[in-house]
């Protein structure tokens, strides 16, 4: 714990005391998210999204077990599976449907988190470890999520895997051994999925493991908070409880409330008609597009259509679309503004809001086939999104002048009040 004034837990009943000395289970937990855990006072909702995407995660693991004790990871019966859990079993639909529905609104919790980390500079010294933890989930994420989309064995589903796992097959030499080895084949089929099952039943497990070294990251320097500014004494910071245990939890019920009218009300709003049909290796859909979370990524992908140097356009793709979120990894190190938060950062938070309003054009070129104008625009905005970490970021760090900041959290805090007092008074 890195604040000297937060306050030690002092077991009272003898059994609590036997047990912290036998397995200190309360003293961990009144340290990781009680009063034993000092946060900044200036917390706002935007810091609910840690507690939400654990939520999302927890639903996504128990959903999961249940959902496995009832899929067959065959070619042949997987899709009839998958019906019989929506029809025959008790509650299948709604387990399968929360499932389904949990991994979209798992991926904007956690897109909303790394937005929020990129406005107000949380990737920044001393917390880069914690950043990078959290890039290491969010590929996790989208490796689970990719293999989950394969198990449905609808058209979608299969075709999603052929095409995804063919770009392997662009790097030279090694590219075509190394998809026959993630296939177990030379298409995909019954070791393409029994491999994806094992894998997606098996990462979620991993995430949980590297969100509890993600927390450990975190309570080492602490929380940031909006200011940028670290906390300095006792009166920057209040207890975790039950001052933002109150505020998660209204935040986690909304989250629930969404995604409980997204399961019953529009089940199906965020996924694809064409995977409901079986899969047919001899029947190509009109339009291949992978789940909307990976959009963005996908558009990257398709964005280059020319050879270069001695690369295809194929190859070209697959290092963008890797590298794209490889540069998340080196942006601790990309922008050495000694200012964290772009609330003093005018320049950095205008292109902020450009760098979000390109990751939409690119999620929507993802969704759209490749035809014009959708590739010209993919393209714009894949040059745009690497221009803004290597050349924008650096260039705005050292020739923006940042507004003046506060003191401390403390004066940040009454400055706003004193503030919202004045004009109410004025009114």
């Amino acid at each position: 714990m890195s604040f000297p004034w937060a306050k030690n837990y002092e077991p009272q009943q003898p059994l609590m005391k036997w047990l912290d000395e036998k397995l200190p289970l309360p003293r961990l937990v009144y340290n990781a998210v009680g009063a034993g855990y000092p946060v900044p006072r200036n917390l706002n909702y935007f810091w609910n999204f840690g507690v939400l995407a654990g939520a999302a995660l927890a639903i996504q693991i128990i959903t999961g077990i249940v959902l496995a004790m009832h899929y067959a990871a065959n070619a042949g019966v997987a899709f009839d599976s998958v019906e019989h859990i929506m029809r025959d079993v008790n509650a299948g639909w709604f387990i399968r449907y929360a499932h389904m529905n949990g991994a979209s609104m798992f991926f904007i919790v956690v897109y909303l988190h790394i937005f929020r980390g990129l406005y107000y500079g949380s990737y920044k010294a001393p917390r880069e470890m914690v950043w990078l933890l959290g890039v290491v989930i969010f590929l996790l994420m989208m490796a689970t999520a990719f293999m989950g989309y394969v198990l449905p064995w609808g058209q979608m589903s299969f075709w999603g895997a052929q095409v995804i796992t063919g770009f392997f097959s662009a790097i030279p030499v090694v590219g075509e051994p190394i998809r026959v080895w993630l296939l177990g084949g030379f298409a995909p089929d019954n070791a393409a999925l029994n491999r994806f099952f094992s894998l997606h039943y098996l990462l979620p497990f991993v995430i949980a493991g590297v969100v509890v070294l993600h927390i450990w990251a975190l309570h080492i320097p602490g929380s940031s908070n909006p200011t940028g500014i670290e906390v300095k004494d006792e009166q920057d910071t209040v207890p975790f409880h039950p001052y933002y245990t109150a505020k998660d939890g209204f935040g986690l019920g909304v989250f629930l409330i969404l995604f409980v009218a997204l399961t019953f009300f529009s089940p199906n709003l965020l996924g694809h008609a064409d995977n409901y049909i079986p899969a047919n290796p001899l029947s190509t859909p009109a339009h291949i597009v992978p789940e909307w979370y990976f959009w963005p990524f996908y558009a990257i992908l398709r964005a280059f259509t020319f050879n270069f140097l001695w690369i295809d356009a194929k190859l070209w793709g697959v290092i963008a679309m890797f590298a794209s979120i490889a540069l998340l990894f080196f942006l601790p190190w990309l922008d050495s503004s000694p200012v964290k938060s772009s609330k003093y950062r005018p320049l950095y938070r205008i292109f902020f809001w450009v760098l979000v309003a390109d990751v939409f054009l690119l999620g929507l070129c993802g969704k759209m086939p490749a035809e014009q104008p959708w590739v010209i625009l993919s393209q714009i905005g894949a040059a745009y999104y690497f221009a803004h970490f290597l050349i924008i970021l650096p260039i705005v760090s050292r020739i923006e002048r940042p507004l003046p900041m506060p003191n401390s959290i403390t004066e940040a805090v009454l400055a706003k009040h004193a503030g919202t007092s004045s004009a109410s008074a004025t009114a």
